[in-house]
């Protein structure tokens, strides 16, 4: 994709939505670092019912502790791998007591040294919590960069970092979300819907996907 394709590419999306946001609810840093490592492997919608009880009893981390692992496997059971996540949780609050006087740091290194916080996970509370300019490129965001041609790659590591040197200055600071919410909701993995793509025009997948007839029928 060329560099002017891919200005354009981040200006539609930046148009349609100019301030997205992380469809995870958290109410401050730190219930944002627990949400994002409990919807690895699990869907945002299911991660915030199990949440939504659970973050009205806890926001930091010492409230994590008094609670304890088993009345928190308890508000997190319906979410995969929930026991493994449990006792991360939990040792990361620990950690982050015991290393950071309570509060979540504002580095991918110290991030990634907690149980169950992979670069991921750092790269989404940086992003999200700090205003950091970090790309946490998820299987949304591997799909759309391979298949539109925007930064294609191999692993997630190397998309990430095409991303990080492709993305313009002026778009860096929210594109970790356009992309998500775009690979979420209209460049889906089965079926994308290119026919009504913002940015279809600068996208590099040849088998772009017609209007289906019942819906050009319905219109």
């Amino acid at each position: 994709m060329k560099k002017a394709d891919i200005y354009e590419f981040f200006h539609r999306l930046s148009e349609n939505n100019p301030e997205p946001e992380t469809e995870l609810n958290y109410t401050n840093p730190y219930t944002l670092l627990v949400a994002v490592a409990l919807s690895a492997q699990a869907t945002d919608v299911g991660v915030n019912k199990a949440t939504k009880k659970l973050f009205g009893e806890v926001e930091t981390p010492e409230q994590m502790l008094e609670l304890g692992e088993e009345r928190l496997k308890e508000h997190i059971k319906t979410v995969g791998l929930f026991n493994t996540k449990a006792k991360n949780v939990i040792k990361a609050a620990e950690i982050l007591i015991a290393e950071h006087d309570g509060e979540v740091p504002q580095t991918r290194e110290a991030l990634e040294a907690l149980p169950g916080v992979g670069r991921k996970t750092a790269n989404v509370v940086l992003n999200t919590a700090f205003g950091h300019e970090t790309i946490a490129v998820d299987t949304h965001i591997f799909r759309v960069s391979n298949r539109t041609g925007l930064a294609p790659g191999k692993t997630v590591l190397a998309v990430e970092k095409k991303l990080e040197k492709v993305t313009p200055a002026d778009f860096k600071r929210h594109a970790h979300h356009w992309l998500i919410l775009h690979g979420r909701y209209v460049c889906k993995a089965r079926t994308p819907e290119c026919w009504r793509c913002p940015v279809v025009e600068y996208c590099n997948f040849k088998a772009k996907t017609p209007e289906p007839a019942k819906k050009r029928k319905n219109a």
